[in-house]
């Protein structure tokens, strides 16, 4: 076991001693960090969601900012604007919160499409362009996305292209009785007491340790074929999901299956990629991506599900 992983298992376990019952979405928040990959967490309201990504970035020791996503935030609000100066007669930059290593757009489906748009170059490209100058953001840059799965007055749809860009979507359930009992007695200024486990350069090593990882001819076949039998008309189609699929996943969902799996097997302490790893992941990376027909959703039928389903056939 190298010294790293170790280090990232105990700041693991220091966030399982303050956010109870959410063991599945602090893994993933480390994930996402290791990997450099998108993270959208969709729950219901006071489940632990911002909690637990302010006590990762304490734990790990990055640069964290918060966005409150509103539907009057601007594209300005998020990644800065320029600013004229009658003093020195000339324009200056002022860089928004985009500008950190983690940031948390907390409730993002309650902005619209500009400000979507603005967050979609920096999710996609790692830049941000204001004026005429673009400007690189820091490494690692991981935005961490909240939103409501109840639809009220004021919630947008997150656009195709954009649910895309997230590496992985956590639904995140209510705690069980003994964890939400733990919660009663949790003092309110226990975010003062984290002291940080991981560095930046930690972080970044694992990542290196990561990619070593071994991965099967057979595992990839496995992989592509699983995305490829979610796409309607591909010769691996499920038939099975025939008229419930209107489009499947797209590459970018085997390169993450192909990302996160090595993760899973290293922190399962192993060096080699099996079935089982691309199985625990496979609803989360699947799920959001695949786009359903009217007569699936009347069925109640669920993008995780079907995938779990699909994968389930092919291992």
């Amino acid at each position: 076991m190298s010294a790293i992983r170790e280090k990232s298992i105990q700041a693991l376990s220091e966030a399982k001693k303050v956010i109870y019952g959410q063991e599945k979405m602090l893994d993933a928040i480390l994930a996402a960090l290791v990997c450099e990959g998108h993270l959208l967490i969709e729950g219901m309201p006071g489940l632990g969601k911002t909690m637990s990504v302010s006590t990762m970035s304490k734990l790990c020791d990055l640069a964290y900012k918060r966005i409150q996503f509103t539907p009057d935030l601007l594209p300005s609000d998020l990644v800065g604007t320029m600013i004229y100066s009658q003093q020195k007669e000339e324009f200056s930059t002022k860089f928004g919160p985009i500008f950190t290593q983690l940031l948390l757009a907390d409730e993002i489906n309650r902005s619209p499409a500009k400000v979507q748009a603005a967050l979609l170059e920096a999710m996609a490209e790692k830049q941000v362009t204001i004026g005429d100058n673009t400007h690189k953001l820091s490494s690692p840059f991981v935005v961490l996305a909240t939103q409501n799965p109840i639809d009220q007055e004021g919630t947008y749809q997150l656009p195709e292209a954009q649910l895309d860009r997230f590496m992985m979507k956590i639904d995140v359930d209510y705690p069980d009785f003994d964890a939400e009992k733990n919660i009663l007695g949790q003092k309110g200024n226990f975010l003062d007491d984290i002291k940080s486990v991981l560095t930046t350069e930690d972080i970044l090593s694992m990542k290196e340790e990561v990619e070593s990882i071994y991965i099967d001819e057979k595992i990839k076949d496995l992989i592509v074929k699983i995305v490829h039998a979610t796409r309607p008309g591909n010769v691996h189609f499920d038939k099975e999901f025939d008229g419930a699929i209107l489009a499947g996943g797209s590459p970018r969902a085997c390169i993450w299956l192909y990302k996160i799996s090595k993760f899973i097997a290293y922190m399962d302490n192993k060096d080699f990629v099996t079935p089982n790893h691309i199985m625990e992941i496979v609803s989360g990376v699947l799920g959001h991506r695949l786009i359903l027909t009217y007569e699936a959703s009347i069925d109640n039928l669920k993008g995780a599900d079907i995938a779990k389903r699909i994968a389930e056939k092919l291992i």
